[in-house]
């Protein structure tokens, strides 16, 4: 909900399409400065945007496909009855079940989601469907990249810093951290057992998660083969194939110091003390 402090000195004598101009003005200013997306897996979901994104690779849905897949995303992790699907996605129309199960095949397709075990798209025989794969919600905002932490993926003396978004890591040479020995690489250690695309590693500001991309020889952290996306903290051990690395995450100096400045100055005038 936007707040707008109707000053009468501001408005008043104003013409009413003034005014509704002006609303309209502080409407666009809040949506711009916050953008509102999630991502579950290596996709993205921007429903204002009505885009897929598989990393940065756009992923083709239909109109009502999409729309089915951000409505089941929007209403996690509670389930919807067909019914319920029918009155959103068809307020005026009577279509069959088959319809809407063309649809729910079409998303699995698009996520290579599996029926039999499925991460994202979950049915419920006889009632209807739910979205049940982890969900990360992401906020962009105008000093996102001052206030997020700084993160880097480390082996020896190697380091390769990770940036916000999407890193995907592999030895492809189009991968945000590439592995490899030779001079072009982000980490010049050995690469042996890691795929070109061997993971994710998904930097928001309020969380940072490692994917597995269907590598060869799995993803692990701890020790623990990553099946569903990991959140990573900092110091966490990962190891790609027989490459083992180390997610470090320093968060916002400058932030920290600022508060414990203010909470110093706190005291002081609470306590009537001078410098």
């Amino acid at each position: 909900m936007l707040l707008v402090d109707a000053d009468p000195i501001i408005f008043r004598r104003r013409q009413p399409a003034v005014i509704r101009k002006g609303l309209r003005c502080a409407y666009f200013w809040a949506r711009s400065e916050v953008t509102l997306g999630v991502r579950f897996g290596a996709f993205t979901l921007d429903a204002p945007a009505r885009q897929l994104l598989d990393g940065s690779r756009p992923i083709h849905l239909s109109p009502k496909a999409f729309d089915l897949l951000a409505l089941l995303v929007q209403r996690r992790p509670a389930a919807m009855s067909k019914l319920d699907i029918h009155r959103q996605l068809w307020p005026d129309t009577f279509v069959t079940d088959g319809s809407l199960a063309v649809l729910v095949a079409e998303i699995r397709a698009a996520l290579g989601d599996n029926v039999r075990q499925p991460v994202f798209m979950r049915t419920l025989h006889r009632f209807g469907y739910a979205f049940v794969g982890p969900v990360v919600e992401t906020v962009t905002r105008a000093d996102a990249t001052i206030r997020a932490a700084q993160c880097w993926l480390a082996s020896g003396n190697e380091r390769a810093r990770l940036e916000p978004g999407d890193n995907v890591v592999g030895r492809d040479p189009l991968a945000s951290i590439r592995v490899g020995l030779d001079p072009a690489a982000d980490l010049r250690i050995d690469a042996a057992g890691i795929s070109r695309r061997h993971a994710l590693v998904v930097v928001a500001e309020e969380a940072v998660t490692l994917h597995d991309l269907s590598s060869k020889n799995g993803t692990f952290v701890n020790e623990v083969r990553a099946t569903r996306p990991v959140l990573l903290n900092d110091g966490e051990q990962i190891r790609l194939g027989s490459v083992s690395l180390q997610f470090r995450r320093v968060t916002d100096v400058s932030a920290t110091k600022t508060q414990e400045v203010a909470h110093e100055q706190t005291s002081t005038v609470e306590g009537k003390r001078t410098p």
